[in-house]
């Protein structure tokens, strides 16, 4: 975390503890309680921006996936999409939310779907915002660090650093603030954050989004879906997809930003979900 950021709360799950807040109002006096989940390799650190603005109006909550920023971390630890779904599920449990407004970005949007899906979480509304959901998913990049995690955790620490530092940067289509590619290459390095680092592609592949993609026509409740048109991790076209297969969902185009939306255009982002969150 960094000094503008950080979460004052913890629970124990079935994947380790996890770190989390809650920004705004009490709900009995704001309005529909909202939930965002980041993806990979990111942290609740992304939605920081955005959190701030749509906590004026209502409580947000936030959390780190097992793995992820400061939530734990171990060797051998579960943090595939299967393990996040049933730690969401855990969470709204334990936060008491019984139908809230989710908005879910990069792999996080996995993460809502199977806890929806499979897991019997209610929501009242679903933002999904350059997700992985359809096939196929994962950047060449990605496919080839997943494929041979064990021979880039050998990387020295500093071609290790240099490595995470190219590919994070490369999910903005603006170019990431130097303050901001630190904060969000901080976490993975180190010999824990190495580790955690190739832990979580490794164990992340399609057949998480396979098991649920047909069911997409399911969904019974309002969905936006939000994408940065200079996507290149999760191309565009994906949007259109999505949108189409979700029945009833409203398609959001954000005109020159990447898949880390969140960065590139962070004012355009927060009035999109606004408007969908009412």
């Amino acid at each position: 975390m960094t000094a503008d950021w950080s979460l004052d709360r913890t629970v124990r799950t079935s994947s380790g503890t996890v770190r989390w807040t809650v920004l705004g109002p009490h709900e009995a006096d704001g309005g529909e309680p909202v939930v965002l989940l980041h993806g990979t390799p990111w942290s609740s650190w992304t939605w920081r921006a955005v959190a701030r603005a749509l906590a004026a109006r209502r409580p947000v909550y936030l959390w780190d996936m097992p793995g992820y920023g400061a939530s734990e971390a171990y060797e051998g630890q579960d943090v595939s999409l299967a393990a996040q779904g049933r730690v969401f599920a855990e969470l709204l449990d334990h936060w008491g939310l019984a139908e809230p407004a989710v908005v879910a970005h990069d792999f996080g949007g996995c993460v809502a779907l199977r806890a929806h899906l499979l897991h019997g979480a209610r929501y009242a509304r679903l933002a999904l915002v350059d997700v992985v959901a359809l096939a196929p998913w994962g950047s060449p990049s990605y496919r080839l660090l997943g494929e041979h995690a064990e021979v880039f955790g050998q990387l020295p620490p500093a071609l290790h650093e240099a490595m995470v530092r190219a590919y994070i940067g490369s999910a903005s289509a603006r170019g990431l603030r130097e303050d901001a590619l630190d904060a969000l290459v901080a976490p993975w390095t180190g010999a824990g954050g190495r580790a955690a680092f190739h832990r979580q592609i490794a164990q992340n592949d399609q057949r998480w989004t396979d098991e649920i993609e047909g069911r997409y026509g399911e969904l019974a409740l309002p969905v936006l879906v939000c994408w940065g048109t200079e996507d290149s991790w999760v191309p565009v076209d994906r949007a259109h997809r999505l949108a189409a297969t979700v029945r009833g969902a409203r398609l959001r185009l954000i005109e020159g930003a990447g898949h880390l939306v969140q960065e590139d255009a962070p004012a355009e982002l927060t009035a999109a979900l606004g408007e969908f969150l009412g």
